[in-house]
C-alpha cells in the first residue's frame, strides 16, 4: 500500500490546481488503477484516500485528533510519544511519526502563518486556521525530537449558559459577571495553564455593549467577539532571524491608546506590558480586561508586581498603589484533576492601606459543599 500512496502523492504534487476536489479525483482514479493490479477492498481504498488527504491538505496522522471535538490538546514529544487530552484526561496514543512527518507538520503550520522556525530560531508560536494555539520547539533546544503542542478551542462560541450547565459558574455568578462588565469594572482573570482563562475572557467580552469601540491585543488572535462592529483586533509579530521588526504586546498597547478605545482587552500579560496595561486602566479606559498565570488572586497581584518591577526601576509601594487603583475585580479560575473547570474566587480590590491590598471577597468556592458561595456584596466604585 505504501507504493500506491507514494505514487499518488508524487502525481498530486505535480498538479497546477491544488484544490481538494481535484486531489480527490486524482486519488480515486489512481486507486482504481492500482486495484486492477492488486485487489484493494472498499475500506482499504477509503483508508488510503483519507491518509493522503490528511497528509496533503491536513496535518497527517494527527489530523483525526484535530477534527475530534472531544480532544482539547495534542502533544507531540518526538516521533514515538504522541499524547492527547480528552475529557480532561491525558492519554498516550498508539500513533508513531517519522521525523519527515513531523517536519512536514511543522513546515505546514509555519507557512500558514508566514513564520519560520530554524536552528537559529527554534521556538515558534502560531495558530491553526481553526484558531487552535500552537507552540513548536525544534532542534537544538528540544533534546528528544521536535515538540509540537496544539491547544484546541471549541469551534462553537461558548456562552455563560454553557458555563452554568457544565458547573463552572452558577446562574447568580453569571449575572454578576455580566453586571461588572456592563458597568465597566476593570477585570483581571487569573488561573493556571489550561484552566479556561481565555474561554472565560471571551464569554465576558461578549457582555460588552455593541456601541463601544473595543481593541483586542493578543499574541495569537483567539478571541471571538462577533457582536461589536467597532472592533480592532491586533496581534503581535515575531522579529526576523536577527530579532528585528518584532512587534510586542507592549508596542501594541502603547499604540492602542492613540486609537480612541473605549475598552482594551489584552489576551495575557506576562512582561513589561503589564505596566502599560495598568496605566491604561488608570487613565480613563474603564472596563478593560486581561488575564495572567497565577495560583490564586493574591498570587496574581504578587506576579503583577514582579512583572512591573523587573521591567521598571520603580518603588514597590508605587507599583502596589498603581495595581490597587487600576484593577477592580480579580477572578480566579481553576481546573481540578478530573479536568473540570471552576471559578474559585471573585474578589474586589477595594483599596490599599498600610502596605496591603484591601480585598473584598465576593464569591469563594467551598470545596466541602462543592459549590461557590457568596461572601459579601460589591462595593460601589
Amino acid at each position: 500500500m505504501l507504493d500506491v500512496k507514494s505514487k499518488i502523492k508524487n502525481k498530486i504534487t505535480k498538479l497546477d490546481d491544488f484544490n481538494k476536489d481535484e486531489i480527490e479525483y486524482v486519488i480515486n482514479e489512481e486507486i482504481s488503477k492500482a486495484s486492477l493490479l492488486t485487489y484493494i477492498d472498499k475500506d482499504k481504498k477509503e483508508e488510503i484516500k483519507n491518509d493522503i488527504l490528511d497528509e496533503i491538505i491536513g496535518y497527517g496522522k494527527i489530523e483525526k485528533f484535530i477534527n475530534d471535538s472531544d480532544v482539547s490538546e495534542i502533544m507531540i514529544n518526538g516521533i514515538n510519544d504522541i499524547f492527547i487530552e480528552k475529557h480532561g484526561q491525558i492519554i498516550q496514543t498508539n500513533i508513531h511519526l517519522t521525523y519527515a512527518e513531523i517536519d512536514n507538520i511543522i513546515e505546514k503550520i509555519a507557512s500558514e502563518v508566514n513564520k519560520m522556525i530554524s536552528i537559529a530560531r527554534p521556538i515558534l508560536d502560531a495558530r491553526l486556521k481553526d484558531g487552535s494555539r500552537v507552540n513548536i520547539v525544534g532542534k537544538p533546544v528540544a533534546l528528544n525530537g521536535p515538540i509540537v503542542t496544539i491547544r484546541k478551542f471549541s469551534k462553537e462560541l461558548l456562552s455563560a449558559s454553557d458555563l452554568i450547565n457544565n458547573g463552572t459558574i452558577t446562574s447568580e455568578v453569571g449575572e454578576f459577571l455580566k453586571y461588572i462588565v456592563k458597568n465597566k469594572y476593570n477585570i483581571f482573570i487569573s488561573g493556571g495553564t489550561g484552566s479556561g482563562k481565555t474561554t472565560l475572557l471571551n464569554i465576558m467580552s461578549n457582555f460588552i455593549g455593541e456601541d463601544e469601540r473595543v481593541i483586542t491585543i493578543e499574541d495569537s488572535a483567539e478571541l471571538k467577539i462577533n457582536h461589536i462592529k467597532n472592533l480592532v483586533s491586533l496581534e503581535t509579530r515575531d522579529g526576523n532571524i536577527n530579532g528585528d521588526n518584532k512587534i510586542s504586546i507592549r508596542d501594541l498597547l502603547i499604540t492602542s491608546l492613540r486609537m480612541r478605545p473605549d475598552r482594551i482587552i489584552v489576551g495575557e500579560v506576562r512582561g513589561s506590558e503589564t505596566f502599560d496595561m495598568l496605566q491604561a486602566m488608570n487613565t480613563g479606559h474603564e472596563g478593560s480586561l486581561s488575564t495572567g498565570h497565577a495560583n490564586s488572586s493574591r498570587d496574581m497581584l504578587t506576579r503583577l508586581e514582579s512583572m512591573v518591577i523587573m521591567a521598571y526601576d520603580l518603588p514597590l509601594e508605587a507599583i502596589k498603589r498603581q495595581i490597587a487603583s487600576a484593577i477592580d475585580i480579580i477572578i480566579h479560575i481553576s481546573r481540578n484533576s478530573e479536568g473540570n473547570r471552576k471559578i474559585v474566587e471573585i474578589s474586589q480590590i477595594s483599596g490599599y492601606e498600610d502596605g496591603h491590598y484591601v480585598m473584598n471577597e465576593i464569591y469563594k468556592y467551598d470545596y466541602n459543599k462543592n459549590e461557590i458561595i457568596k461572601m459579601g456584596g460589591l462595593i460601589a466604585k
